[in-house]
């Protein structure tokens, strides 16, 4: 919460500074976790954009549905009065797709490792629709929601060579005990109003993601008509915990 109110709040200093050219704001960016992680997997990233003097927000993404998260995220974007690039990891990309729609100071969307889902589409059905990926297999036996849903987590002992592969073994096994979990309503929940469509995209992915395959994101970036999309040889689906910098600058190039 301090970390938002500090975004919150640096973000509205850049829009009231009375600044002599507009030109001189820079986009508040705001970061959107996914499914098995939380916003700590986005610090890499945010220590390289507040040194280039961007405003940062790393939302908490509640996960448990791709509308309601969407709201979520959109509320916060509503707030802010610079323009705005949104940032979605994994799951986190179906979230932004749908935050951004309607929201007139999004200028561009950043998709890393992410589902840029079609209208009636879900991240289940693109996960599946092209080989490679290994998920299934790694996950836990679901836990039982009062409400009647049921949670996913990955197995921790296969979080490292399922989701983190490139991530030193110590760091991957705190990422695995601190892993959120995510709804598997919310991965079955259809697309409705994606943004993409109209706002600006650019893609970076992993070519050892085990999560979303590669052939799948590459699909999508390019039905997505990307501005730019860079594929990190050797990287997982925490591309932006294992290459920060190049992430990092992706997301400055989006926001120019």
């Amino acid at each position: 919460m301090k970390k938002l109110l500090s975004g919150l709040a640096l973000a509205t200093a850049f829009a009231t500074a009375g600044l002599a050219n507009a030109a001189d704001i820079k986009p508040t960016v705001v970061l959107v976790h996914g499914a098995f992680a939380d916003s700590s997997s986005w610090n890499g990233v945010v220590k390289i954009l507040e040194k280039d003097g961007y405003p940062v927000i790393a939302a908490a993404n509640p996960l448990r549905g791709v509308s309601s998260d969407a709201q979520a995220v959109a509320s916060i974007v509503k707030n802010i009065k610079t323009p705005v690039v949104l940032v979605g990891h994994s799951y986190g990309g179906s979230v932004i797709s749908e935050a951004a729609y309607g929201n007139p100071n999004v200028k561009g969307l950043v998709y890393v490792a992410a589902f840029t889902p079609e209208t009636g589409e879900t991240a289940a059905q693109l996960s599946g629709r092209f080989p490679g990926g290994t998920l299934a297999s790694a996950l836990a036996a679901p836990v039982d929601l009062a409400d009647g849903g049921k949670d996913l987590y990955i197995q921790q002992d296969k979080f490292h060579d399922q989701f983190a592969a490139d991530v030193p073994e110590a760091e991957a096994r705190l990422m695995a005990a601190g892993q959120r979990p995510v709804t598997v309503a919310a991965l079955n929940e259809a697309a409705t109003d994606p943004a993409w469509k109209t706002i600006p995209s650019w893609f970076v992915y992993g070519d050892k993601d085990k999560n979303i395959p590669p052939q799948a994101m590459a699909f999508m970036a390019e039905r997505a008509h990307s501005k730019q999309t860079v594929v990190v040889k050797g990287a997982s689906h925490v591309v932006m915990v294992s290459n920060p910098k190049v992430v990092a600058n992706l997301i400055e190039k989006a926001a120019q």
